[in-house]
């Protein structure tokens, strides 16, 4: 029958040849390759790309290394060993917050901020603190050895010397605690100057390490005036007691506080002493009395000092109360902050899925849709092809 004739568009029963079966197959293994290649693609987080980029580094310097395996000029190792000098001249203290300061910077660079946080002036004035703090614990030491030495001493001239001393120290400690509070509040008012830099505002990481370390600080200091108010309240009692065995001592009598209070402040010291001037001779009494009002000028100079001493203490605790608060305030933020991360990520998670599913409904289609356009044309193009 030649082509044209009633019989070319007649049905025949399709026959599908090798060839047909192989180019099917082919197009479902492509089309399903290229689905779970899609499917295996993953995101790399930022932590897994700093270690392939570190593995790269390793392997093009181990192979920098075989190519050019002549050692480094003299100059290069001159430089070296400077270097390693200079990094010796860093003090033990420095090291300390050197790694929560390279911390801060890699959780920076995590969080995708585009800031460089530099936080190396703010650890340098931070030792400056805990350097003018280590000189105020000294100082308490040196107060807490010349009150043991007052206890024994029974001379005016030796107690006088001692308080000399202890009057020095006071007004050391004074004048370093209030340095010590200037510089903290310093710190405190340049941690608001940061927060308005970007990518250093209220719940970074920068802030938080600001906030967490000036807070340390001013805690420490509220310890430190902690130690000295009880030293005060030692000193008060000491003294007391001290002077009562004295005046049991030269008159055979005890004392109660208001009599010794009234025996040192008024100028009626000779009235209660006079049963002991007539046994035991005025010289020795006056000798006591005198080492008694030495012993009480000190405690009340050192006590004049101590309460300003204690007005700061109210400062820093009231100090350390905000700071306290702020820090609470910026835990509760990176709480719901982590909260809604991971939402995020679970609803991401749950998008990844609707998408592969997705994604395997449509290549699925798609191969329908390609089979049956196979079998729709293959009859046509086989009677095209037997009467060719």
């Amino acid at each position: 029958m030649r082509p044209g004739g009633s019989d070319f568009w007649r049905p025949v029963r399709p026959r599908f040849s090798n060839g047909f079966w192989l180019i099917l197959c082919g197009l479902v293994i492509l089309l399903f390759r290229g689905l779970l290649s899609k499917e295996n693609q993953q995101p790399i987080s930022r932590s897994d790309a700093k270690s392939l980029n570190a593995k790269r580094a390793g392997r093009e310097g181990k192979f920098e290394t075989k190519v050019y395996p002549t050692p480094p000029p003299p100059g290069i190792k001159i430089c070296t060993k400077r270097a390693a000098k200079m990094n010796d001249l860093f003090s033990n203290s420095f090291k300390k917050f050197q790694d929560l300061k390279d911390q801060v910077q890699m959780n920076d660079l995590e969080a995708g901020g585009k800031e460089s946080v530099n936080l190396n002036r703010f650890f340098d004035d931070v030792e400056n603190v805990k350097k003018d703090m280590s000189d105020v614990e000294k100082l308490y030491k040196r107060l807490q050895e010349s009150n043991e030495e007052s206890k024994i001493v029974q001379n005016a001239k030796t107690m006088k010397e001692l308080r000399s001393k202890m009057d020095s120290d006071v007004a050391q400690v004074l004048k370093r605690v209030k340095i010590i509070k200037g510089k903290l509040e310093a710190l405190e008012r340049s941690n608001a100057a940061q927060r308005k830099i970007p990518g250093c505002g209220p719940g970074s990481s920068a802030d938080r390490t600001r906030t967490s370390v000036v807070s340390g600080l001013g805690k420490k200091l509220k310890d430190m005036m902690d130690d000295f108010q009880g030293l005060r309240a030692r000193m008060n009692a000491e003294y007391k007691e001290t002077v009562g065995r004295r005046y049991f001592t030269v008159t055979g009598e005890k004392a109660n506080e208001d009599m010794i209070e009234n025996l040192i402040s008024s100028g009626e010291s000779e009235t209660f002493l006079q049963k002991a001037i007539q046994e035991q001779g005025r010289g020795q009494i006056l000798d006591t009395i005198s080492e008694i009002q030495e012993r009480h000028d000190a405690v009340k100079e050192i006590e004049k000092n101590l309460i300003e001493l204690h007005q700061i203490f109210l400062d820093m605790a009231a100090l350390v109360e905000a700071q306290g608060q702020q820090l609470n305030d910026i835990e509760s933020h990176v709480a719901h902050a982590s909260s809604f991360v991971r939402r995020g990520t679970e609803n991401l998670q749950e998008a990844r899925e609707y998408q592969k599913s997705s994604r395997k409904c449509t290549c699925i289609a798609i191969i329908l849709i390609i089979a049956a356009i196979l079998l729709l044309l293959f009859p046509i193009w086989s009677q095209f092809l037997l009467h060719l």
